[in-house]
Formats: structure tokens, sequence, C-alpha cells
């Protein structure tokens, strides 16, 4: 069953089966915070400040990362990693953590999970893992390091616009890298090709016969052979002038089993006989066989549309490469600020998987990859730590595919009882806390440390400057302390004029009291509760929400009774 999950991938890897995925996609975040600031005004129309910070403490230093690349070295091992790289791994962060921490904070998460993609990839499966240059020469060490230097496979170059004014100190950046890797030698690769081009053919193929257009080409590879490849035939030495016979692959379909068991010289002669060969005019020249157009051109390392290119390739009225065409105005724009073509990861997916096969994604983001895998017939998993990510895919699949939840995919991992939030507090606090700030419309941190009891905010817009409201998730017990620390919060910070403390279990007498003593805010003749209480059963039945100037405007104008306070 395809999946969709919310959460951690980390957490979700770790209960994944080992060699249960074909291929493996991800677009992870580097500066995230600003991309999930437009992610969140973009799918919520609510409103926050550009400079309001979410998921770029991801990236900070703390103890917990300090803790953790320390401990690195011995889930490497775990893993396989040979002893050099994490030697490597020592001297980066002695490097790093001080000069470059919040690369350093970047390195851990990656590299933390990278480990386990490692286990859940099959020995035929491949991963790619698409980011800016910024980073990915450090990325690219470590993947060496856990999926094998020999199983590095390409650097590709992707041109993900079409031009760039940021010029004042550098080139133009319009790329992106994608780093390919294989999990073992053995591994599904079938590329596909893009179209020659009309001025290629007409300089190149300028031979024609019962086939079609053809040019000649070399029979011959360079370097001697003691062999039969190095033997004359048909009075023509191959080791003569350094070189040896070598048939190429486009001349297989020609020979009996595509010509296993032929030797070189049999495999000449039967091709020579349907005439294939052709032998030279002049002395001295080698025989040449015959290569015929076919589909194109297979896919290279660089995959760059090319604007104003209609008209160009043979028999195709498209630009060149306009299959992977960055987005611009296109329909399947989801107005998620890194959001992927389509085509971009059907190439991926049509290359290195096969049908039926699994495609893993554990930075989905707005589904580009569930999307194409789906289009491509092929199973899918995909997660993200965002529940806007999850329930914006959750509908394009369910409008747009006409696909039916529980019948063609599975969400998991979001609460939709008190006892599953219980469950999900159980396994993972932080992403209970995650979860019960989304799911009540608020903007997320994800510093896992302690924040002055402030685990997400709300913003809204009053007549002369933008508001917050703090937010506070406590999933075990409670005490009076929780709510008395969270008017502390309200009292000091200057732009803070709400609090809201969600819980788990039913708030005393004690803390109701505390939240009433805060006061209430007035505002364009309405009264708020300074300090709101919420517990997680009244999120669920929908029985309460927070109250806020925004959220009443917007009751007010679809007609709904506002929240009394």
């Amino acid at each position: 069953m395809n999946r969709l999950f919310y959460g951690d991938n980390l957490r979700i890897m770790e209960r994944m089966p080992l060699a249960s995925v074909d291929l493996i996609y991800l677009d992870p975040p580097f500066k995230s915070d600003q991309n999930y600031n437009l992610v969140y005004k973009t799918m919520t129309g609510k409103p926050v400040p550009e400079q309001a910070q979410a998921f770029c403490d991801t990236w900070e230093m703390d103890a917990e990362k300090e803790k953790l690349a320390m401990s690195m070295p011995v889930l490497m091992r775990e893993k396989g990693v040979d002893d050099y790289y994490v030697e490597f791994w020592r001297l980066w962060v002695q490097a790093l953590r001080h000069t470059q921490p919040h690369l350093m904070a970047y390195l851990i998460y990656m590299v933390q999970r990278l480990l386990y993609m490692k286990t859940i990839l099959c020995k035929s499966g491949s991963i790619y893992l698409h980011c800016d240059p910024t980073a990915s020469h450090y990325i690219k060490v470590m993947m060496d390091g856990i999926f094998g230097h020999k199983n590095f496979r390409n650097e590709i170059i992707w041109r993900r616009t079409n031009a760039h004014n940021k010029l004042t100190k550098q080139y133009g950046p319009i790329h992106d890298v994608i780093l390919f890797y294989s999990a073992s030698e053995n591994f599904y690769f079938k590329p596909g090709a893009t179209p020659y081009t009309k001025a290629y053919i007409e300089d190149r193929f300028k031979h024609t016969d019962g086939r079609g257009r053809y040019q000649t080409n070399y029979l011959t590879g360079p370097g001697e052979r003691k062999g039969e490849s190095g033997k004359e035939w048909r009075g023509f030495n191959p080791s003569n002038c350094g070189r040896h016979w070598a048939i190429p692959k486009s001349l297989r379909q020609f020979l009996p089993s595509e010509g296993k068991g032929l030797s070189p010289l049999d495999a000449l002669e039967t091709l020579y006989n349907q005439g294939l060969i052709v032998f030279p005019k002049k002395d001295g020249g080698q025989p040449m066989y015959k290569q015929y157009m076919g589909e194109g051109v297979l896919y290279q390392d660089i995959w760059a549309y090319q604007p104003n290119t209609k008209g160009v390739l043979v028999d195709e009225n498209v630009c060149i490469d306009e299959d992977v065409k960055y987005l611009e105005d296109e329909e399947e724009r989801l107005g998620y600020p890194t959001q992927k073509p389509v085509g971009l990861l059907k190439r991926i997916i049509r290359t290195s998987s096969e049908k039926g096969g699994v495609v893993f994604d554990p930075f989905c983001g707005c589904g580009t990859t569930v999307y194409a895998a789906h289009e491509m017939e092929r199973s899918w998993v995909g997660c993200d730590i965002a529940i806007l990510a999850i329930k914006l895919m959750r509908e394009v699949l369910t409008e747009k595919y006409r696909l039916s939840e529980d019948k063609h995919f599975l969400v998991d991992g979001i609460p939709v009882s008190v006892e599953q939030a219980q469950e999900l507090f159980k396994h993972d606090p932080f992403q209970f806390q995650h979860w019960a700030v989304e799911r009540v419309g608020g903007f997320p941190t994800l510093k896992k440390t302690g924040d002055k009891g402030i685990d997400g905010r709300m913003y809204f817009e009053t007549k002369d400057t933008m508001k917050s409201m703090v937010l506070s998730v406590k999933g075990g017990t409670l005490r009076p302390t929780d709510v008395r620390d969270l008017r502390g919060v309200l009292e000091r910070e200057k732009e803070v004029e709400l609090a809201g403390f969600i819980s788990l279990n039913e708030p005393t007498k004690a803390m109701r009291q505390e939240a009433a003593s805060a006061g209430v805010y007035e505002y364009a003749g309405h009264s708020y509760p300074r300090l709101q209480l919420l517990t997680v059963k009244e999120i669920l039945e929908d029985k309460k929400d927070f109250a806020s100037p925004t959220k009443m405007a917007s009751k007010i104008t679809t007609g709904q009774t506002p929240l009394p306070i």
C-alpha cells in the first residue's frame, strides 16, 4: 500500500524493513526557514513576518547536536562505513563546529539520515540526492563513505531557472546538483534518450540505405589485445595500429542471441554478411560499421532546458530538454517554494526503477515524487515533517488523481483520536508538540531543547502592526508552574499579546485560575483572554479554538459565530 507518513523521516526509516525500496530521491531542506515561511503563508493564508524563524532552528549547534556529533562514529561503523571516513568525520567536527556551526549542524542532520537510507535501499537500487552547490561537495564526501566511492555514478547538473540577477560578486547561480549513487555494482539503470538536433543529423548522418540514415563509426577500441579481439580479419589487423576489435552494443541486435557465444571474428563476419560493415576505399583505412540514427542521445549528466529552441529537434516540436524544464507558470505549480517539476522526477524514476518498484522520498514536500511515481506505475512511500505538506498531498491525490484514501494510499502518523495522540507523545514527544501546534494553525519551531516554553507561534494583524501569540505544548503531567512560565513569556516579550497552552491532559483548577489572572487583550471592540487553555480532546472534536483578531475576522467574514472569550 502506498503511504504518506507524517513525522521525522529518521523515526520512520527506523521502522521500515531493510532493503525495502528500489529508488530513493531526496530534496532535503537547507535554508528551510525562508521556505517554510512562504509555505505557511501561501497554504494557510495567515500572516507571518518574513523574519520569523521556524525550521532554521534545526541548524543550530546545540548541546544535543554536539553529543550526536561525538557519537556519530559508532553509528557509522554499525552501518559499515570505512574507518577512513569515520576519521574524516572526526576532523570535520573539529574544523567546522566553531567556524561553520550551521553547516556542521546540517551535516549531522543529513549524515544520520543517509546512514538509515543505506539500510532500506535494496542492492539493485539507487539514490539521488538533490542539493545546491553550497553544500554538495560536503555531502558527496559523506555519501562516498556511506554508499561507497565505487558506487558514485554521476553529479548531474540540473538547470533550475532561466536567469538570476545575483551578479554583483558571482556568476548567475542557475543550477542545482543531483548526486547519483547506486547501492551496488548490480543496479537497475536504463536511461532514456533525448532527440538529436536536425543540424547534428544533417552534419553527421549523411548516408542512407534501406534501414535509414547512418554515419560510419569505428569498430575498434584503443589498446592491443592478445585474444581473438586482436587478430586479423579480412586483411585488417587492429594490433598494427594499437587497437582491438570492439563491437558496439547497438550492433548486438543484429546478431543471433545478441552475440552470446560468438567469437569477435564470427560476429564481425555475421555483421559483414548483413551489410553492416563498410571497408574503406583508401589504403590503410579501418573497416567501419554503420551507426543508424536510433532514438537519440542517451541521457548525459547535464539536464538543461533551452528556451526558444522549439523546432531544432528531429521529429519533435519541443525545446531541448523540455521534459525537465524548470517551473515557471505551469499548471502543476502548487505554490510550494522548493517545488520541482514532475518531469524531472519522471526521468529519474524511468531510468532507475522498474514498473511496480518502490520509490521513497523522505522529504516529499508538496509531493512531486509521489505524483511522478503514481504516473509511472510505481509504488511509493513519502514522508514530511510538516502537516501542511501532508494535507496538500492528500488533496492533490484525491482531487487531481482521483485516488481513494485507505483504498489506494494510507496516511500514517496524524492522530485522529486522543488515544493516538497519547501514542504519538509516548514514542516521539517532539513530533507530538509539532503536530499540536500545526493542528491549531500555528507556526512550529524545531528546536528540541528548551526555548523559554515556546513551541510555536501564531501571528495576527492589527491596524498598526503584526502581533503574535506564543504557543506551549505539554503532553505529560501538568503543573501550575507550566502556565505560570508561559505567562512569564507573555509578560517579557513586547510583540506578544496572547499566549496559548495546549495539553494532552485536562488542566487543573489552579492552572485555569493562573490563566484567568493574566487578563484580557482589547482590540477593535473585542476582548480576548491573554492566556488561553486548550486540550487535545477539544482540538480533535473541534469544540474549541484559540481566539485572536485574525481568527475573529475570518469567522465574521464566513458568517460563523465568533468564539466567545
